[in-house]
């Protein structure tokens, strides 16, 4: 019988040693009364060495002792051994309704533990994925690599008007077939397998533009197709918001600018009529852009002062502005000044070449002044600056790139000159591209007073005088033409405060050609001004001492002997009110 007990008993603990799952068991004094072979290898001990030890010193956080102090069994508790993860179910010993012990079963879920955590993180990855995808702007809109619809999120209702249920789950053919798009960017990225855009239009009636993008799985199949759309309409709206900002910006960096030129010294003088106002506001809006400019107007105007206007006030204005007069020096010089020449270009030029006005002004301005006046010779090659940007220097076959932009100004009509073959016609319409006309003096008289007081300032601070002008002197000033324009103000100015030997400058001290009255005047202009000015400033006058004296047309054209149509139409031309 006894050897029939052992039998069973080294039978049973086979068994048990055949369980993959570790096996223990205590007494009621918490020792260890047995351990199956997969126990042994986690406490990494033999049976001989475990039996007869206290459980807490072989496994610390070992709980199994509490359930005989409990009597109640425990179930799926979790237990960490050796970095291992396991379940652990207790339950009470007993022989014969006597409780002489506890065993615990342990369940590895290690594996199971990496897998749910693997899950969580999974999950988390998720949750913030759609998060990302609910809070973009833009639609998102997904399908599978047949084209199968899976996700849609809150933009893309917004923007389209479709709802998400209307497509999750149907293909972008049924879609397109059903009316919902016109065409599908989807389909197009599965056929090329590249990204894809296009504008869309959808059943709702917007129109938005989509982009499609395929991503691929390791066997380079696409696996996804993600397209981001956006609503054009918004788009527009946006772009018109941002072009009235910007058109506000530059107003009122021009309304700055214009400021800032006011506070420079003469500013309030050039700026004093409502017409200089407005070119001021043109040169400064110009100064933006590098469109080449072309400033007409008499001499004497104050041309080139637009042209420091629009140079100061521009990109470039950091950079060099040089000014050359076309007519202040000879034509066999004008070319090696603009252009330059290579080194032994010719007779007495400097051995090692010279850089031209265009290689000096590179990266800023150059102004060309009387730019009527340039040969004709020498306008091809200005041609080839304003569409090529390069030159050649004299003697040279190399061009030199040249980034310069060009103020031209002149007094003479360049549309006649076309005409009559002094001027080339391309060149003209080059140098027209942007067109300001300075007005001449008399037709911003407001201007003259203050421009009197002005040089007046200027000339007694650099004579140290203190010289003071009749009002008498004034009220000529006032009716005078002023054929030769501000340049002609400023020069008489000076002349009066330089000769006048007493401190009140009045009709006695001016030049012999103000005494003989307003009618002789025009005559003043001789040596100043070109024969057509003198003659046209000498119709105007008769034409207004006419009107004043006989009061209608009619009346002036018998005394002229003249059409009445006639002296309408060059009342109009010279701005003469009947």
């Amino acid at each position: 019988m006894t050897d029939l007990l052992l039998k069973v008993s080294d039978e049973a603990k086979a068994l048990l040693d055949s369980i993959h799952n570790p096996i223990i068991a205590i007494d009621t004094i918490g020792r260890v009364v047995f351990c199956n072979s997969a126990c042994e290898k986690l406490i990494g001990r033999d049976a001989s060495e475990i039996m007869g030890q206290e459980l807490t010193a072989l496994i610390a956080d070992s709980l199994l002792y509490r359930i005989l102090q409990t009597g109640k069994e425990e179930l799926a508790q979790k237990i960490v051994v050796g970095g291992r993860t396991f379940m652990s179910n207790r339950t009470i010993f007993k022989v014969e309704d006597n409780v002489i012990g506890a065993v615990a079963i342990l369940q590895d879920i290690s594996e199971l533990e990496s897998l749910s955590n693997e899950l969580d993180h999974t999950k988390r990855i998720s949750a913030e994925l759609e998060a990302i995808i609910e809070s973009s702007y833009d639609g998102i809109y997904v399908t599978d690599g047949q084209a199968r619809t899976i996700r849609v999120n809150s933009a893309y209702e917004r923007i389209t008007g479709i709802k998400r249920e209307e497509v999750l789950g149907r293909t972008m053919n049924e879609l397109v077939d059903d009316g919902y798009f016109n065409e599908s960017v989807t389909l197009r990225v599965l056929e090329t397998r590249n990204p894809t855009s296009l504008v869309q239009k959808i059943k709702t009636g917007k129109t938005v533009m989509v982009t499609g993008n395929p991503f691929f799985d390791k066997m380079n199949n696409i696996h996804l197709v993600v397209t981001n759309v956006r609503d054009v309409s918004e788009l527009n709206q946006l772009q018109q918001k941002l072009e009235t900002l910007e058109k506000q910006r530059n107003e009122a960096q021009v309304e700055v600018r214009q400021l800032r030129e006011t506070l420079r010294e003469g500013g309030e003088i050039v700026l004093r009529s409502k017409k200089m106002q407005e070119l001021h506001k043109t040169a400064l809006r110009l100064s933006q852009v590098e469109s080449t400019v072309l400033i007409q107007g008499e001499s004497g105007v104050g041309k080139e002062i637009f042209a420091d206007i629009i140079h100061d006030n521009s990109p470039r204005q950091k950079m060099p502005f040089i000014k050359f007069n076309c007519a202040a020096f000879p034509d066999q010089l004008v070319e090696s000044e603009l252009f330059g020449y290579a080194m032994g270009a010719f007779t007495g030029a400097n051995k090692n070449g010279k850089a031209g006005l265009f290689e000096a002004a590179i990266g800023g301005s150059i102004f060309l002044d009387e730019i009527g006046e340039l040969p004709l010779h020498l306008q091809p090659k200005l041609l080839r600056v304003l569409q090529k940007r390069e030159i050649y220097r004299i003697g040279d076959t190399a061009p030199i790139k040249v980034d310069v932009r060009i103020i031209a100004a002149t007094n003479r009509n360049l549309k006649e000159m076309v005409t009559e073959k002094r001027f080339r016609e391309d060149l003209f319409f080059r140098l027209n591209v942007i067109n300001i006309v300075v007005p001449p003096l008399r037709e911003r008289s407001e201007s003259i007073l203050p421009f009197t007081y002005h040089f007046l300032k200027k000339y007694n601070a650099r004579y140290r005088f203190s010289k003071q002008i009749d009002q008498d002197v004034i009220n000529l000033f006032l009716e005078y033409d002023w054929p030769g324009n501000v340049r002609e103000l400023e020069n008489l100015i000076e002349q009066l405060v330089v000769i006048t030997p007493g401190e009140i400058i009045n009709r006695a001290c001016l030049p012999d050609r103000w005494k003989g009255g307003i009618s002789d005047r025009p005559l003043a202009a001789i040596g100043e001004s070109s024969l057509p000015e003198i003659i046209s400033n000498m119709e105007r006058s008769l034409l207004e001492q006419a009107m004043h004296l006989h009061k209608t047309t009619r009346n002036a054209a018998k005394v002229l002997k003249v059409n009445q149509s006639t002296v309408v139409r060059k009342l109009k031309r010279y701005g003469i009110a009947p």
